[in-house]
């Protein structure tokens, strides 16, 4: 018995299997443990492993790809549709079969161990940023309940906490000023955590072709560098930068009907965390950038003119993304041109 496609449904310890021939007749259904998956599959080598891209389909996918298996990961967004009836896992597991031979499905690349690496890093700087953003507000809070205002902004904070807990007399209550003492303690140690990976990106953007690459783009760090090269990995899975944009969720939702064309607000698609540090590198670099003698700052002068500065900052991120596919898809370094006389 051949099967042509393998459907899988990934569950935390039990997934769901469906075989099918090129017909696209069911000949298997197998409910298993997933440390049986790729010995079961083995049995019918060449053919094609379709999974939703999940928490843990890179590293079976590469596993079965060893075998000699052609795996493909799709967004489970884009499996949902084919769900016949009542959903369950087997149904789940047929619909992805299904959606795997469709010649016009899009795929996710498989990631290698040290991109998952990298991107693991990310989450958890991310995790560490936000648990220090939660725990100056808490700060902040405190003493607003106690009378004393403090400005938004961590300098801001910092100083006033220093006047407050430092001085020779106790404006705080005895109990309070040693809770935010120790607040202030676990906020610096934080902040080292934080510039500890800080400087392994920045190590990690010098090492990687890709991203040393990058790192020519303005608004491009290292945190941005190292985020793209381990989420994009192969930037000719993108016809061309666009695709990467939209990718990114950095181009504008589409309502059309009737022939009539209506653009609205970006689609805010993909990566939330890839989104947001493309953005925060567009504000960052657009003063510079707007008052260049180049096509991008002529570009961002004309636009700031007729439209709103956040409107000109995603539309700035937006050309960043295809910068990076330019450059990764190239192998080249980005070259700002003066502006043709």
């Amino acid at each position: 018995m051949q099967l042509s496609i393998i459907g899988i449904d990934l569950g935390k310890t039990s997934c769901s299997l469906v075989g099918v021939d090129a017909a696209g007749k069911v000949l298997v259904r197998r409910r298993m443990r997933r440390d049986t998956i790729v010995a079961f599959c083995s049995k019918y080598p060449g053919s094609i492993v379709a999974m939703e891209a999940c928490c843990g389909a890179h590293h079976i996918g590469r596993a079965l790809a060893a075998k000699g298996h052609v795996i493909r990961l799709m967004s489970p967004e884009y499996v949902r549709p084919y769900v016949k009836a009542q959903k369950n896992d087997d149904r789940d597991a047929e619909a992805i079969a299904e959606a795997a031979s469709r010649p016009t499905m899009r795929f996710v690349t498989v990631k290698s161990e040290e991109q998952l690496d990298m991107q693991t890093l990310h989450r958890v700087r991310d995790r560490l940023v936000g648990d220090r953003t939660s725990l100056m507000n808490q700060i902040r809070s405190l003493l607003l309940e106690r009378g004393h205002i403090v400005a938004q902004g961590r300098a801001r904070l910092a100083v006033a906490l220093a006047g407050l807990l430092d001085g020779k007399e106790r404006i705080l209550a005895t109990r309070i000023h040693e809770l935010i003492v120790d607040m202030r303690r676990q906020w610096v140690a934080l902040d080292e955590r934080i510039k500890t990976f800080d400087a392994e990106f920045a190590d990690a953007a010098k090492a990687q072709d890709g991203a040393k690459r990058l790192l020519s783009i303005p608004g491009i760090g290292a945190l941005n560098a190292t985020a793209l090269v381990a989420a994009v990995s192969d930037a000719s899975t993108f016809a061309r930068g666009r695709d990467l944009a939209a990718w990114l969720g950095l181009v504008p939702r589409q309502v059309t009907t009737g022939g009539r064309p209506k653009l609205l607000g970006i689609t805010k698609r993909g990566s939330k965390y890839l989104r947001k540090m493309l953005i925060q590198g567009a504000r960052s670099a657009l003063p510079t950038l707007k008052a260049g003698d180049t096509p991008v700052g002529a570009w961002l002068r004309g636009l700031l003119s007729r439209a709103h500065l956040n409107t000109a900052v995603v539309a700035l991120a937006a050309k960043m993304a295809r910068t990076v596919w330019a450059v990764l898809r190239h192998g080249d370094v980005y070259k700002a041109a003066p502006v043709a006389a």
